[in-house]
């Protein structure tokens, strides 16, 4: 006959049907508890004179007797509080997770789960538990690669991305599913069994992923991919990154400009450069614009208090010792090839602030967007900013209306926009974990406005700045970015999609890569994005 101890005896009240009832009947017990300590008090300091050898005593000054009322009132609520944790605690998702994250004892019952795996899309299986002298360690085999996107959990550091976004579950649990935490709780009460979580998999591409940190090399940037239609995440990539297994005090005190904590990706804002043209172009076409602008080599301004915006064209000749004729009156197509600022600053100007921020209102900036939810966490992305311009600053609205000034975006957004105009203007939520469904985060423009736009970005690819990656592998269409900034040589952009040759086949992938100080957009976050959409294409992400 095997003998059966307590602590498993608890475990079958816990599991039975009676659990509910007697949880309610220990919290009135309880709640009791602390009425007769209040009471208690209550008699002792606001009760009645009582007659002592023929005296009566006093009854304490009320100065005394008010703040005793309310250190018990505060005790008998702290003493509820409590007691409703400890009985229940070990069933409630947040309280295990505040044990994992803040309770570094080694018998602490939460560190005993075994978390389940993370995965990626294909399999790959991204981090998982291990158990070495009793306790359980999270191990990630491809150390930085995923660093920023999977995160990390460490019983001293906490958790982070979607180790913290996912937690009920990986611990074992779903928020829907209430009879699973009774069982997590359980088993963590009587030892019967280590508890075990569930497995969690994520819409990245093992594959992308290692390509993409492969091509910043020791450069700082970061790169997004995203399936269009459905709005999947298939890379997430941050550089400079960490190693998730070696966590430690020294990692959160590295200075800027490193910083390899900072998810870039989602959270890092930076001038787009001439990448908003894209927004600048969908704004013009969506209200009607079809005419042209000239466009003279001395560039444009405001006033003249103001230095001039030029096109790159005239910088490039200066440099070379050559005068530069201008590019004279453009039509939109034109100037969306050649990249013109003048004519995009001009356009700004023309169609005024509101245009402007009322096109940033559908374009989804000045927003948070969720990228996973778990358990009432969630981990987000950024989008970007523009600013609320006063309406007598043209030359800021000018300087807006090219991607520098104080308009700010996030790579992840910048992905999300071209996903919007490969998707026929329908803005999917980018979304990391596979099994939430799909869902519309907007409409940023007009099918019609997306199809002719697509068409631009194309030529921009083949005939325009990007020229330089066009490839007959493969047909991408895109807008190449050279983001000033105050602290040193420019930022460089590239966004796009892929294929792009015909209406009938939709892009498979959306594209944004940014690289800090890297220069012309062409030259250093083009290539990046040609490798990672020809990778696509090899490992059949691609048609």
């Amino acid at each position: 006959m095997t003998s059966t101890s307590p602590l498993q005896l608890f475990g079958a009240l816990v599991d039975s049907g009676a659990w509910p009832a007697l949880r309610v009947v220990l919290h009135l017990g309880l709640f009791l508890a602390a009425l007769l300590v209040l009471k208690g008090v209550l008699e002792l300091t606001l009760g009645g004179g009582r007659v002592t050898r023929g005296k009566t005593r006093r009854r304490p000054a009320l100065a005394l007797s008010m703040p005793l009322v309310a250190v018990t009132l505060l005790f008998a609520a702290v003493l509820v509080y409590q007691g409703s944790w400890q009985l229940t605690g070990l069933f409630r998702p947040e309280f295990v997770a505040f044990m994992q994250s803040h309770d570094r004892r080694e018998f602490n019952p939460a560190h005993r789960i075994q978390r389940g795996r993370i995965l990626d899309r294909n399999g790959e299986v991204l981090a998982y538990s291990q158990e070495l002298a009793g306790q359980v360690f999270r191990v990630y085999p491809f150390g930085p690669v995923f660093a920023h996107a999977v995160g990390y959990s460490d019983p001293r550091y906490g958790t982070t991305g979607a180790e913290a976004a996912a937690n009920a579950r990986l611990n074992g649990a779903s928020p829907e599913r209430l009879a699973s935490w009774g069982e997590l709780g359980r088993q963590l009460v009587t030892r019967d069994k280590r508890p075990r979580g569930q497995d969690l998999v994520l819409t990245l591409d093992a594959r992308l992923q290692q390509t993409a940190l492969a091509g910043f090399g020791d450069r700082h940037g970061a790169a997004v991919v995203i399936r269009p239609r459905d709005g999947a995440v298939l890379a997430l990539v941050n550089s400079p990154s960490f190693d998730p297994n070696r966590i430690g005090p020294g990692l959160f005190q590295v200075p800027p400009p490193d910083t390899p904590l900072l998810n870039r990706a989602t959270q890092g804002l930076y001038p787009p450069g001439s990448t908003f043209k894209v927004v600048m172009a969908a704004m013009a076409i969506e209200l009607g614009f079809s005419g042209t602008i000239d466009c003279p080599a001395e560039g444009f301004t405001t006033s003249r208090y103001y230095p001039r915006i030029r096109d790159h064209d005239y910088y490039s000749a200066r440099d070379g010792g050559r005068r530069w004729a201008g590019h004279g009156r453009m039509g939109l197509t034109t100037a969306f090839v050649e990249s013109s600022n003048v004519f995009f600053a001009q356009l700004g100007v023309r169609f005024g602030r509101d245009a402007l921020f009322q096109t940033g209102e559908r374009f989804a900036f000045d927003r948070q967007i969720r990228l996973y939810r778990s358990a009432g966490r969630s981990g987000s992305m950024s989008t970007g900013r523009i600013p609320r311009l006063k309406e007598r600053d043209l030359y800021g609205l000018a300087q807006a209306s090219i991607g520098q000034g104080r308009v700010l975006v996030t790579p992840a957004h910048m992905a999300t926009i071209a996903a919007a105009v490969a998707n026929r203007g329908l803005a999917m939520r980018p979304r990391l974990i596979a099994d939430e469904p799909p869902a519309a985060l907007g409409q940023f423009m007009s099918p019609a406005t997306a199809g002719r736009l697509a068409g631009m970005m194309r030529r921009v690819v083949t005939e325009g700045t990007g020229r330089g990656i066009d490839t007959p592998e493969l047909a991408i269409a895109g807008k190449t970015g050279t983001a000033e900034n105050p602290r040193g040589k420019a930022h460089s952009w590239f966004v796009g999609f892929a294929p792009a040759q015909s209406p009938a086949q939709p892009p498979e992938l959306a594209i944004a890569v940014m690289v800090e100080h890297g220069g012309y957009g062409s030259r250093a976050a083009a290539p990046i994005a040609r490798d990672l959409l020809l990778t696509g294409m090899s490992l059949g992400a691609l048609p």
